[in-house]
């Protein structure tokens, strides 16, 4: 297979990128080096964006800002991570998913460095939101390229396992904030997000895209698009050149499972990013905690949601990607408001600490869940795409919280973040299929969705054609 990849790459060499045909440098263990790469890609991205939440109230001060002006800046960042993600989709699907991930961890360390040079409110935001754009490119493209790298048996574990890397950084710029803030102010700690931007590119050059994508990316080239038939088999058909928007919109399978994860990104990134933003904040002034007390409780917190997502990860390679999902969603829901109506100072640290479990659960699975909503030549755009318009309609997150918060104490705030997570649920709970796609394949239709979808008995049109295939093999 990668011989023949690569001399088709050879054929069409003027039509494609170089990072295609490069498939002879794929070998067993490479799937190991693609995961270092994005591991440490998303621990880079989750100190980028906590360092925000942990500066809110220096920068308050600093800025005489008020609380909605604070909230303001989270949704900024939320706008940006979201356009960021859509247009980081495309790129990966046209560009690749290594080069995808190495530039925007470049392009973001650089503009947060230059945060720390900011005079003012407003040039803080505009710099914020456009640094923003990496970010929300990142998160999309790492999870695609492992999907793509890890095969259907273990896939979530792994991915779930991935999704660690940003939690790992969520505790990583807890402990900078604690050591930098106190002593060297907020500037310090965006200065330092300079340096991994050596660290992408030099991992650049060593991991290769995977093969399902070069072999798209090749097929695409030859004007060759593989289209389902009714028999269950594949077919290799020309169809003219058109956009990656056109195929996911023009495909009524396609298009049904963006509009259904584009609304649950929008309500799981609403409760997601709203209490990541607001929670250090709610902790320092309603329940008076220093900030060296506030730092570690977080890291107690975080450090739950590694187990989380690792668990969860494991769960659903067992029990399913679905219920997986669905219980770590409700779960959260129900929690939120036990945090604001029960909390003592006796018990905060083991209520901190569980619900950090619950909220890393969805996160261990997502991005297995919608990888595999989508077939390979449109995967990339259909995830960032889907996940980031949803991130732009939860944008609103912060500022709104903020808001509440103003009018009044932090409990509706909680009330409505534990809203949006118990919707998260709901939608993919009655929607949305797990195993549609296998994503180490290039084709549309696979042997894998097909068992998945015999196994699932999700309809009688689809138990007749795994019949009729299973007579003509005979």
């Amino acid at each position: 297979m990668n011989k023949d990849t690569n001399a088709e790459a050879n054929t069409l060499s003027a039509k494609l990128p170089s990072n295609v045909g490069t498939t002879h440098k794929i070998h067993s263990g490479t799937w190991k080096l693609a995961f270092i790469f994005a591991f440490v890609s998303l621990v880079i991205d989750g100190v980028d964006i906590m360092l925000l939440s942990f500066s809110l109230t220096s920068l308050k001060a600093e800025f005489g800002l008020t609380t909605f002006q604070a909230g303001m800046l989270g949704s900024a960042s939320l706008a940006g991570m979201a356009l960021g993600g859509i247009s980081g989709g495309w790129a990966c699907d046209k560009f690749g998913r290594v080069r995808t991930i190495a530039w925007s961890v470049v392009f973001f360390s650089i503009m947060t460095c230059i945060l720390g040079m900011t005079q003012s409110y407003e040039q803080f935001m505009v710099l914020r939101f456009i640094g923003a754009f990496g970010l929300g490119s990142l998160y999309m493209a790492c999870n695609t390229l492992m999907a793509e790298y890890v095969p259907t048996k273990y896939r979530t574990t792994v991915l779930g396992t991935l999704q660690t890397g940003q939690t790992v950084g969520y505790i990583v710029a807890t402990l900078m904030a604690g050591a930098i803030i106190p002593e060297h102010g907020w500037r310090m700690l965006f200065y330092v997000t300079i340096i991994p931007a050596a660290f992408a590119l030099i991992f650049m050059r060593f991991v290769p895209e995977p093969a399902a994508w070069q072999e798209a990316k090749i097929k695409l080239a030859q004007g060759i698009h593989l289209q389902p038939e009714n028999t269950g088999h594949v077919k290799a058909t020309p169809v003219k050149s058109e956009s990656i928007y056109k195929r996911i919109f023009g495909n009524m399978q396609h298009r049904k499972m963006f509009l259904f994860w584009m609304t649950t990104a929008a309500f799981l990134q609403f409760g997601y990013y709203g209490v990541n933003n607001w929670m250090p904040t709610y902790l320092e002034t309603e329940l008076n905690m220093n900030f060296k007390s506030l730092t570690g409780y977080m890291v107690g917190a975080y450090t739950a949601m590694i187990l989380g997502k690792i668990l969860a990860g494991y769960a659903a390679d067992k029990l399913g990607r679905k219920v997986t999902f669905v219980f770590g969603t409700v779960a959260t829901a129900a929690f939120l408001p036990v945090i604001i109506f029960f909390n003592t100072p006796e018990n905060i640290a083991y209520l901190l600490v569980t619900f950090g479990f619950l909220y890393g659960i969805p996160y261990g699975v997502n991005a297995t869940y919608m990888a595999e909503s989508f077939s390979t030549d449109v995967r990339g755009t259909a995830i960032g795409g889907a996940y980031n318009m949803g991130r732009l309609g939860a944008a609103i997150a912060p500022a709104t919280i903020g808001m509440i918060a103003a009018g009044g104490s932090f409990t509706m705030a909680f009330i409505v973040m534990g809203a949006a997570y118990f919707i998260a649920g709901v939608i993919p709970g009655l929607f949305i299929r797990e195993r549609q796609y296998d994503p180490q394949q290039s084709s549309l239709a696979t042997a894998e969705q097909a068992e998945s979808i015999e196994n699932d008995a999700v309809s009688d049109d689809s138990a007749t054609l795994n019949k009729k295939s299973n007579q003509a093999t005979s």
